[in-house]
């Protein structure tokens, strides 16, 4: 807990209960000191029997370090949970001989009748009483229609999504749109207020000049602008392919690249790295840490959000000045810019997270774009699964990456593949997987730091212009 400075102490009542729920503590920054303190008293010789004479007291202090950081419990403790079952003559009893299992049991055990036990998955957001202040119904501008939704009991939004105002197509719909939607080009008018802004839509549109498809994450790599622009001057340059071999795309308005053969290589390449033990190495061996893992969800109970830590004494005398460097504001021109690995797969280098969406002409690898030309001047038809590219041309290039970062992973490891027989390596043009293991944590045993722009493209970006 301690490693982590956003999560919270958790205080367990009953440390042997699966089911206790735990009280937790805030992460405090402090500068105090622990003292040890001893107390010593001496007993003076009594003379006289019926005087009362105090004994000599002494103090000792030590100071035995410097405490940088506390855990303070300030909210209330939640409702327990506990295992029982309400008999018909509402006598409780206890249900933990029945649910836990501390030892090896045998089949008999596992198919016990047993009344229905569902802990519930969450008590509480909240661990500090909170006014509520009732409100009356929110008088909403002019022109506003509450989200539709279906169903009598599903809980509706909290609030109305803020409209991006994007242009969302098909591959199957016949027109493209050739200019933005009006709401689309007076969101970005408000937005743009000043010389910088003007300076990025500039840029943008010479991207789209250059090359008329882009993913965002390859627009950041690219451009220094802050995200919630960028989600509105995007919508006023270009329109967002849903489906299709150009799915997840932002394609610059008035083209179409169903009508051109040469924009197969803005075409994306959905890239999962594989792991699993019949690839030589578990989840647990990937260098390439997961954008996200159940095993790390931590529950939203907290209200206060984590500050910045105040200079103690401790750091004082450790000194600043290589962490003050490198804590330094990088300079407004690559302030927001992402790492070029985040959108470009190069031989011999990993990508940063296990899933990843590459367009086909940021595959630098020479035998990768062998693969991607085969058909150069032969399209005859552009499919939806494959684009204007050969059948099957994905799944090629998926087999031909993973045997690259196999190989990555085997310099780095050899430890892993010491095992392993010259006739498994002619079986390691293995089907392509489903991305199941994506989601396994691990612990990583080498110093590899992914670089910003983790965001699931497909399942994300869409949220954001709707």
């Amino acid at each position: 807990i301690y490693a982590d400075p956003a999560k919270r102490l958790e205080l367990y009542f009953r440390p042997k209960d699966p089911y206790c729920h735990p009280v937790c503590a805030n992460r405090f920054p402090t500068s105090t000191m622990l003292l040890r303190v001893t107390r010593r008293s001496k007993k003076k010789q009594q003379l006289d029997p019926e005087e009362q004479i105090q004994p000599e007291v002494q103090f000792e202090m030590e100071i035995l370090g410097i405490v940088t950081t506390v855990y303070k419990f300030q909210g209330m403790s939640d409702f327990q949970y506990l295992a029982m079952h309400s008999g018909p003559d509402g006598k409780q009893t206890s249900m933990y001989d029945k649910v836990l299992m501390l030892k090896p049991e045998k089949e008999e055990f596992f198919n016990k009748d047993l009344p229905l036990y569902i802990p519930p998955p969450i008590f509480s957001r909240l661990d500090t009483p909170v006014d509520y202040f009732y409100r009356p119904d929110i008088q909403h501008r002019s022109g506003y229609n509450n989200p539709q939704v279906s169903g009598e009991n599903l809980i509706g939004l909290s609030r109305a999504r803020r409209p991006h105002n994007a242009i969302f197509v098909n591959f199957d719909d016949e027109e493209i749109p050739t200019k933005p939607l009006d709401a689309a080009v007076q969101n970005w008018k408000k937005v743009c207020t000043n010389p910088v802004d003007k300076k990025v839509e500039e840029e943008l549109r010479k991207l789209f000049e250059v090359r008329p498809v882009w993913s965002r994450n390859a627009v950041k790599a690219n451009i220094s602008v802050h995200p919630d622009k960028l989600k509105v001057l995007l919508p006023y340059l270009a329109y967002y392919m849903l489906t299709g071999p150009w799915r997840s795309l932002w394609v610059r308005f008035g083209y179409d690249p169903r009508k051109h053969p040469e924009a197969k290589i803005y075409q994306v390449l959905d890239f999962r790295i594989r792991c699993g033990m019949k690839y030589g190495y578990a989840a647990t061996d990937m260098p390439v840490k997961a954008k996200r893992s159940t095993y790390n969800y931590s529950l939203p109970i907290t209200v206060k959000k984590q500050g910045s830590h105040t200079v103690s004494v401790h750091d004082l005398k450790q000194g600043l000045g290589s962490a003050g460097t490198s804590g330094a504001k990088k300079p407004p021109s690559s302030r927001y810019k992402l790492k070029e690995s985040v959108y470009i797969f190069r031989e011999g280098a990993l990508p940063p997270y296990r899933q990843m969406f590459y367009q086909l002409c940021d595959l630098n690898v020479e035998s990768l774009q062998k693969i991607i030309h085969r058909n150069d001047g032969t399209e005859s038809e552009c499919t939806e699964r494959d684009g204007w590219c050969l059948a099957k041309t994905s799944d090629d290039l998926r087999d031909s990456m993973s045997l690259m970062i196999k190989q990555i992973i085997r310099s780095t490891r050899p430890a892993l593949f010491s095992n392993t027989t010259s006739s498994e390596d002619g079986k390691e043009q293995l089907a392509y997987e489903s991305g199941e293991d994506e989601d396994d944590e691990e612990e990583e045993e080498e110093d590899f730091k992914p670089s910003d722009g983790s965001e699931n493209e497909m399942e994300t970006e869409i949220l954001d212009y709707v």
